[in-house]
């Protein structure tokens, strides 16, 4: 029983750790969801598409349950990080859709299998693996990249929240936002010399 409850609440975190990652893309221009914004190259898209590799990876190829189209940047010989980053010529709508069918996809697989359900990581320091360690390790690597697609979408235009209610909770105007980054300031401050921070202006 409580194995049950165990797979079924870890699966819904997933799903919804899912529909952030592509909420966080709405509204934005063709550029802005390509475009690094970190000087490793870190781009919003580019996490979509990592994170299509990452479930393919572990909720097909670990269980024996290979996702059954191409996945760009798994197992195609493409290099190092080459599922971090989108071509000129992959659309938005492809790379998400592909997010989507992969996502079911790993849906069957936790459905269908149990909690305890062998699998395989040969890369991993103890590679024999049961569905429970795959499902903390996705859900954990989900909401990590969630968290990066946070900050990067603030800052290229202010939006936070992790939905639709949370973001209207979140919406307190320019005024709130500058006056509390103002107080975290000040609060910093004191420190900025011992940290050897040049002062602005």
């Amino acid at each position: 029983m409580i194995d049950e409850f165990a797979k079924e609440y870890l699966h819904g975190d997933l799903r919804e750790a899912r529909e952030v990652i592509v909420w966080k893309l709405d509204g934005l221009c063709e550029y802005d969801v390509r475009r690094p914004l970190t000087p490793t190259g870190t781009n919003l898209l580019g996490l979509v598409k990592h994170l299509t590799r990452t479930e393919a990876q572990y909720f097909g190829d670990v269980f024996g349950r290979p996702f059954q189209e191409p996945v760009l940047g798994h197992n195609d010989g493409a290099g190092q990080d080459a599922d971090k980053w989108v071509s000129a010529d992959e659309s938005r709508a492809e790379i998400i859709d592909r997010y989507r069918r992969v996502s079911a996809h790993s849906d069957e697989t936790i459905t269908g299998l149990p909690i305890d359900a062998l699998g395989h990581v040969a890369h991993w320091p103890r590679p024999d693996v049961k569905l429970f360690n795959i499902l903390v390790h996705v859900l954990a690597e989900t909401n990590r990249h969630a968290g990066h697609l946070d900050i990067l979408r603030e800052t290229l235009d202010g939006s936070v929240g992790a939905d639709v209610a949370t973001a209207k909770y979140l919406d307190r105007g320019t005024g709130y936002w500058e006056a509390r980054y103002a107080k975290v300031e000040r609060a910093a401050e004191p420190f900025r010399a011992a940290c050897g921070v040049p002062e602005i202006g």
